[in-house]
């Protein structure tokens, strides 16, 4: 099986390289990065997504945004001008639901499978092949991708149609930038009551405010290490997208809303490309204080 892998990215790139390793044939093409060092492991490098598309049985596309993969699929010199009936394209960005069904109904007119595919984890986990991966779209084109899809996560689920994996990505985003802020109010608080912070994070994160998050971020924090693994950029992006889908669905996202500003303070702030971590240096400079060991 050929794979066509379009957006070589901090994320898209180690899940390419995963692929390679995992013995799959790969064609490869991203309008902004540059990919020879993929191509160096063995893929076939593309001079366009409709090139990719026609060189392969199934279509992988890590892009930043909504806009960005409908021009990628359905714009000029797109995917779906080099697809052919029966193949799947599965887009593994995180982008708006609706966006998704608009791609999926398109390719669906020309015989082609539709997957969204939404990845959480960020670059360590993409490296280490172990992203959870959100999927929406039908049963059977979902077991046709699985194999290929579990080669880059660790854990694989159909939520449900297509647009789907991009509600259950907008969740994961509002309860993982939710996290940091609370994680970011508690430490300025601890830091500013004159105790210390890493000791905070020794006593409660085995209880019931562990999680995932805390002990992904207070590390980074502690360390004022601020290097993406996934920006403050994308995590804007991504909560205007779960606003968004709030706003036409009548669901209140009150909290998101609250931490949108503290997020669009951070990059007119310049922080734009820093880790999301760096949620904590809006409290900090409020504090004035720093969370550091």
């Amino acid at each position: 099986m050929t794979v066509g892998f379009i957006g070589l990215g901090i994320m898209g790139k180690p899940m390419s390289k995963n692929l390679i390793k995992a013995g799959y044939k790969l064609v490869v093409f991203d309008k902004f990065a540059k990919f020879d060092d993929i191509v160096a492991l063995g893929a076939e490098g593309a001079s366009s997504n409709k090139e990719v598309a026609a060189k392969s049985d199934i279509v992988i596309t890590m892009l930043p945004n909504s806009p960005h993969v409908k021009e990628a699929i359905l714009g000029a010199g797109g995917v779906i001008e080099g697809c052919k009936s029966g193949q799947i394209v599965v887009d593994m960005s995180s982008i708006a639901p609706a966006a998704s069904q608009e791609v999926g109904e398109a390719l669906k007119a020309k015989g082609v499978a539709f997957l969204d595919a939404p990845v959480s984890g960020g670059e360590p986990k993409a490296i280490e092949g172990t992203l959870a991966i959100m999927v929406g779209g039908d049963a059977k084109t979902f077991e046709t991708a699985k194999p290929v899809l579990e080669k880059m996560g660790a854990s694989v689920v159909l939520v449900g149609d297509i647009g789907a994996g991009n509600v259950a990505k907008l969740a994961n985003q509002i309860v993982v930038a939710l996290n940091i802020a609370a994680v970011s109010e508690a430490f300025v608080l601890a830091t500013k009551a004159g105790v210390d912070p890493a000791k905070v994070f020794d006593a409660i994160k085995g209880g019931l405010a562990g999680s995932t998050v805390m002990n992904a971020k207070v590390p980074m924090i502690l360390d004022g290490n601020f290097k993406p693994g996934f920006r403050v950029e994308l995590h804007q992006k991504d909560l205007q997208n779960a606003l968004d889908t709030g706003h036409s669905l009548n669901s209140p996202l009150p909290l998101t809303a609250n931490v949108m500003k503290t997020i669009q303070a951070l990059v007119a702030d310049g922080m734009a490309a820093n880790d999301h971590s760096a949620i904590v240096r809006f409290y900090e400079k409020l504090a004035h204080v720093e969370v550091r060991k």
